[in-house]
């Protein structure tokens, strides 16, 4: 008989857990569906049912695979999205995007030539391609030193000192701090929406080719990359045995479910799946998927209040929003950067795919990370003759 109440410890390490995952990265979340073109009410919405969508396909996928399937929104995603132009259209048309990411995820679950296609991707230049994405979010911090100091350090410092003895809440603590310097901005007062609870916003999702192609295509490469492929992976370090296609499958209907309410990729989580999957969360691994319910529970709570969250965005000081998506980008920057040059052979196609996705090109409606991926494949393909 399987148990029927979580144990005390998998309560613990599940808030543990949304805190963290939640804390972490909403930030950036905020600021890849803003720079899509969506007002406050939407940027509300989508945020909620980012973290709906988040929080119930992992409650789901746990109970039903009895494994700590934690799940989150795309944070790579996010940051692409963040760093690509608004599409003619608006925020309408970024949705169907999202939505066509979503269907192209499910695809890979159930029709494994498309999931071989994804992985057969270089890594070097796949990791190259989020390190351009990320690169003008990771500088965002710095610039805001010069600017705006007082915001700016105080964030910083913190974020500092935290991760010096843990990684894990470096970021938390250094939302607490914005939070703080918010309510001194707004005279010792803590703005609150008219309502506490988010309402929704439904978009009518529209396609355009260019937006397909130049935000779709590159979201659900890199959530692939970044996100499923090591979630599973991660997974299967801990002695767990995932099935592939159940969990993209789950995700991918999340996603298409809450596209339409503004929210981009849900995904298998890397970091957080960790962090349930660990002897730290439960001694018996076949109780731990307990801690992935229990995150999955609390991220729905953090959901329903998403409105609170986006109205204290809002309301922070200059650039304090960026400042945060830079520091909780900067440990993901590195290692991609580093992952992406790390080979002689593929170095100089990583080197093309990174500046080029840097570089922010826009031609023919295509996004820059379409292009550095592209460039970058042309090359690697030309070196690759070469040595032959």
């Amino acid at each position: 008989m399987p148990r029927i109440a979580p144990p005390l410890q998998t309560v613990t390490t599940g808030f543990v857990v949304a805190v963290v995952g939640f804390f972490s990265s909403f930030p950036i979340l905020l600021q890849g569906i803003r720079a899509m073109g969506a007002d406050d009410v939407q940027a509300a919405s989508g945020l909620m049912f980012a973290a709906l969508a988040m929080g119930l396909a992992g409650l789901v996928l746990s109970v039903w695979s009895r494994i700590p399937a934690s799940v989150a929104w795309s944070t790579p995603g996010a940051a692409l999205l963040a760093s690509t132009m608004v599409p003619e259209g608006g925020f309408a048309v970024a949705v169907g995007a999202f939505l066509f990411a979503g269907v192209l995820t499910l695809v890979a679950g159930l029709y494994r030539p498309l999931g071989r296609l994804t992985t057969a991707i270089p890594a070097p230049l796949a990791q190259a391609m989020l390190a351009g994405v990320l690169l003008g979010l990771c500088l965002a911090p710095f610039r805001a030193l010069g600017e705006v100091p007082l915001t700016a350090l105080p964030i910083l410092i913190t974020w500092f000192v935290v991760s010096r003895f843990n990684r894990t809440f470096a970021v938390p603590a250094a939302v607490l701090v914005a939070f703080a310097l918010t309510v001194i901005e707004q005279g010792y007062t803590v703005p609150l929406p008219d309502h506490l609870l988010t309402v929704p916003r439904f978009v009518m999702p529209q396609f355009e080719l260019s937006a397909l192609l130049g935000i779709g295509v590159p979201l659900f490469i890199v959530t692939m990359a970044a996100q499923n492929i090591p979630g599973i992976a991660v997974l299967r370090s801990f002695g767990y045995e995932p099935s592939a296609p159940r969990l993209l499958s789950g995700t991918a209907i999340a996603s298409i479910l809450s596209a339409p309410f503004g929210a981009p990729q849900t995904c298998v989580a890397a970091i957080t799946a960790a962090m349930c999957s660990d002897a730290d969360s439960h001694p018996d691994p076949a109780q731990r998927w307990w801690s992935a319910v229990m995150a999955g529970l609390v991220y729905c709570l953090f959901g329903l209040f998403a409105a609170v969250i986006t109205t204290l965005a809002a309301a922070a000081p200059d650039m304090a929003v960026e400042t945060l998506a830079g520091v909780a980008l900067l440990g993901v920057f590195a290692h991609s950067a580093g992952a992406a040059l790390e080979k002689p052979d593929t170095r100089e196609a990583a080197a093309v795919t990174f500046l080029v996705t840097a570089s922010g090109v826009t031609i023919i409606g295509l996004s820059a990370a379409v292009w550095g991926l592209l460039l970058g494949g042309i090359v690697h393909a030309a070196m690759s003759l070469k040595r032959r």
